[in-house]
């Protein structure tokens, strides 16, 4: 008999795959822009989740574990260039707001996995000229969530890309102790780059996010205070930055991996670039204690 199960219950329009182990439970909606709504260990929910924007379905997400692709942020005037064409695109891309397939799922003794996949459209080619396919796999076991990605350029050119991760994290703490070696950050609120150590990281009353700008090690860590609990991220080398923010009036600290800062398809300085016919994979693990 397998220790992890997977169910699917239907959440007023949408159908969410549930994958249970012992201690815990991934919430996924593929519909919603494949999100993670729910991250449960041992009784506890870890994420954040605004339902009403979840049922919305023209408004974005706030909570959970939102995918951010093809861009991280938001663009200047949500416009950018690219060889000599203007394209529009949202914050954070187009992904979060359309519907991925479930292409596998399995359950076995020992973990839980859902595999989803995105392909271009008519739809995402108004926006980001490029051919593509993308595959999310996220892997319960124990109190540990894997998400693997694949980011497949199907395209005649070279496919750039700079996307993210978004989890809100459920706490009413601003200020947060977080264990990383990066010794500078920039913080947006007034675009000046700030020492963590002398500092600090404290989101009281900030309206914007910090941006840890140098870290060498891929992961950081951090307590839930309500919870008693304490969360350790960790991501591969496409994931350059790690942003910080809050809305003061909400219950929740987003902590994002980012593989650029926002604006990125104007700068076009840290671009990542999927090679015509290959495909970039790499990770990120979500682990509590």
């Amino acid at each position: 008999m397998n220790m992890y199960t997977i169910e699917q219950v239907q959440d007023n329009q949408f159908t969410i795959y549930e994958l249970r182990g012992q201690a815990s439970i991934l919430r996924v909606a593929p519909e919603r822009g494949g999100i993670i709504i729910g991250f449960e260990v041992q009784g506890d929910e870890v994420l954040f989740l605004n339902k009403k924007t979840f049922y919305e379905e023209d408004a974005n997400v706030r909570g959970g574990i939102p995918i951010l692709f093809p861009i991280f942020g938001q663009l200047e005037e949500g416009k950018y260039e690219w060889e000599g064409k203007v394209y529009n695109m949202k914050n954070h891309g187009f992904a979060r707001n359309l519907p991925w397939e479930v292409v596998e799922t399995n359950a076995s003794e020992d973990k839980a996995m859902i595999t989803l996949r995105l392909q271009s459209s008519s739809e995402t080619l108004a926006s980001y000229p490029f051919e593509f396919e993308v595959f999310f796999t996220y892997i319960l076991q124990d109190n540990t969530l894997t998400i693997e990605q694949e980011y497949k350029n199907k395209s005649s050119n070279e496919m750039p890309i700079y996307g993210g991760f978004h989890p809100y994290f459920s706490t009413s703490e601003k200020n947060l102790s977080y264990e990383t070696d990066a010794e500078q950050y920039l913080d947006y609120n007034d675009m000046k780059v700030k020492s963590v150590q002398e500092d600090g990281l404290d989101l009281t009353n900030k309206v914007e996010s910090f941006v840890l700008l140098d870290a060498k090690k891929k992961g950081i860590s951090f307590p839930l205070p309500e919870l008693n609990r304490k969360v350790h991220i960790k991501y591969g080398d496409e994931f350059k930055y790690v942003y910080l923010w809050t809305e003061q009036d909400q219950d929740f600290v987003c902590v994002e991996p980012a593989m650029g800062k926002t604006d990125e398809f104007n700068r076009k300085e840290e671009l990542l670039f999927v090679e015509q016919g290959k495909s970039v994979k790499t990770m990120m693990t979500v682990t509590v204690e």
